[in-house]
């Protein structure tokens, strides 16, 4: 048997046992007033190996920064380690995208390290981002039962813009874009967070990390299929149905935010949301385990796989 991430991860709460550890169930760690987060991303994994070096480049630094901005952390700075596997092309154009989008979002890089693999090697590239937090910094572990889910940010358009990429390599467009170059909410994330009894970003699908939310609250789960934000993209490649809703649901990659808010407390109409922010009530929070689904035909069955976790494959 191999050993998945939730079996590491149990392993390593025996040592991350310092109060800012936060017990590994949160996006991130809390010391005094700073928020660290890391996140790695690998070749066939994370981001195809032909992808433009420039795009992973930025994704690396957007996927760590949308873990800020569910915290409502402003960036502060940013270390990076990178694996050298090739003779320095593709290198330059990935440090490329790591200062666009370093620049774009006010960040910083300090610091790191780097090792040189052997040529083809599968790269492996990781960065830890170093935020501010303000006086709240919600976990994913105090949604209360009765909480309005709202989703800041759309679903599916990464899952679907991968699908596009495997099925054709030079594909472009607005769907492979969502994929390669993902945007961090970090100004929605600051506004929510002194409200948001439990706040976490959408990276592995929403159903998978909402059931992370509910597992680290003691809460369940009730999600309108019908609800979730999709694009006009997504629409006209997947359509609108019950089983694109699903996929949109499961797909991951989404770098949206997810906040559980006091029920009678409306973002929409209390806060000034930056423009072309796109606020969602998609359910609530309930007292029962588990997560049930439901759209205009009743209740829907929860599909087997809610979203991607890495595991070995055979």
């Amino acid at each position: 048997m191999s050993l998945g991430e939730l079996d590491f991860i149990e392993t390593l709460r025996k040592l991350a046992t310092h109060p800012a550890a936060r017990g590994l169930a949160d996006d991130a760690a809390v010391l005094g007033d700073l928020v660290l987060t890391h996140d790695t991303i690998a070749e066939g994994v994370h981001f195809l190996v032909d992808d433009p070096p420039a795009s992973v480049g930025w994704k690396l630094v957007a996927v760590n920064l949308s873990d800020l901005a569910a915290k409502g952390a402003e960036p502060l700075a940013a270390l990076m380690s990178v694996t050298i596997a090739g003779d320095g092309v593709w290198e330059e154009e990935f440090v490329a995208g790591v200062a666009a989008a370093c620049e774009t979002y006010g960040l910083p890089l300090v610091g790191g390290d780097t090792i040189v693999l052997p040529i083809g090697a599968p790269r492996v590239l990781g960065l830890t981002a170093i935020g501010r937090g303000g006086e709240h910094v919600p976990s994913r572990s105090g949604g209360l039962a009765g909480d309005t889910l709202w989703l800041v940010g759309t679903l599916g358009d990464a899952a679907a813009g991968l699908a596009v990429l495997e099925a054709d390599r030079h594909a472009e467009g607005v769907l492979v874009e969502a994929y390669r170059r993902p945007v961090p909410l970090l100004a929605a994330g600051r506004l929510l967070a002194p409200y948001a009894h439990a706040m976490m970003d959408v990276s592995d699908g929403l159903l998978l990390d909402l059931e992370r939310m509910c597992r680290a609250s003691g809460c369940g789960a009730k999600v309108d299929l019908d609800a979730l934000p999709l694009t006009r993209a997504f629409i006209a490649e997947r359509g609108v149905g019950r089983s694109a809703r699903l996929f949109a649901a499961t797909g991951g990659d989404d770098y949206a935010l997810l906040a559980a808010l006091a029920p009678d407390f409306d973002p929409l109409l209390s806060l000034s949301l930056p423009k072309g922010a796109i606020l969602t009530p998609i359910g609530t929070l309930t007292a029962v385990d588990g997560i049930s689904l439901f759209d205009g035909s009743g209740e829907v069955p929860l599909p087997e796989r809610l979203g991607y976790e890495h595991h070995h494959r055979d």
